[in-house]
């Protein structure tokens, strides 16, 4: 897409995320309801989903939609465009009053996001990102970690699995917990894919691993992370995209010792 273009895009997509933090500000999350195992959706996805999905069919018609409330959409490699939403990332923090959430949206093109947009409320944060222009938190230019050391890391680790085989994902993520509370500083948990990523991007964090990969979780700040100048791979080192099984951003400097140490 033309740059031009990609900027056309992220004007849209900043008004839709306005929605959504609109919304969160002035909005409780009204009736809670489990969809899942330990696993939550309040009034207020349903509303901010519906919202923007109308407001992106009405501004960008030719472009799909895929939200992840309600089963709306999916994304393949045939598919040329798609928005990718999710309306409250970190639900059930933002059901609890605990401000680690956000509304996150991307345009993906061919499974791989050029436009990305990430408003954190409660935290007075917006991230942004198109393709090969940078990243910006708040308009002012961010940047990644450029930390060498992986004793010096601060890692984020994405959410232990809830629903069906749970027990057998969370095998897989108590390993990677026990090595990375072995081999970093110190190890978090924000319960907020798109805060993983954005934060690694802003160098709060110097990287996050997170053992999922569903577009509406991480296209918006994978696209920030790497327009920040850190690295998004899956946990083998492999490039990411819309398709990959986990989703891994670091700092170059120590991406390969951390992939090293969770594979």
């Amino acid at each position: 897409m033309k740059n031009d273009d990609l900027d056309a895009m992220l004007a849209v997509a900043q008004e839709a995320v306005e929605i959504g933090r609109k919304l969160m500000t002035t909005q409780g999350p009204g009736e809670i309801r489990a969809k899942g195992d330990r696993d939550l959706v309040t009034d207020l996805d349903l509303r901010i989903q519906r919202e923007v999905q109308a407001f992106l069919e009405r501004a960008t018609p030719e472009i799909g939609f895929l939200g992840e409330e309600e089963g709306c959409g999916t994304i393949n490699p045939s598919t040329p465009q798609v928005w990718a939403l999710d309306p409250i990332d970190g639900t059930s923090n933002f059901a609890h009053g605990i401000p680690l959430c956000a509304t996150q949206l991307a345009l993906v093109h061919q499974s791989k996001p050029v436009v990305g947009v990430v408003v954190a409320p409660f935290l007075d944060l917006n991230y942004s990102a198109v393709e090969g222009a940078g990243a910006y938190c708040n308009g002012k230019p961010i940047q990644a970690s450029t930390n060498a050391s992986l004793a010096r890391a601060i890692v984020s680790l994405g959410d232990y699995a809830t629903g069906t085989d749970a027990t057998e994902k969370n095998r897989r993520r108590f390993t990677v917990t026990q090595a990375l509370a072995e081999n970093v500083e110190r190890v978090r948990m924000f319960g907020s894919a798109a805060l993983d990523l954005t934060f690694v991007a802003e160098g709060r964090t110097d990287a996050c691993v997170i053992l999922s990969n569903k577009p509406w979780d991480t296209a918006a700040g994978v696209l920030v992370a790497r327009e920040a100048g850190a690295r998004v791979t899956d946990a083998s080192g492999t490039q990411h995209t819309t398709v990959s099984a986990e989703t891994v951003g670091a700092s170059l400097a120590i991406h390969r010792a951390l992939t090293t140490v969770i594979s």
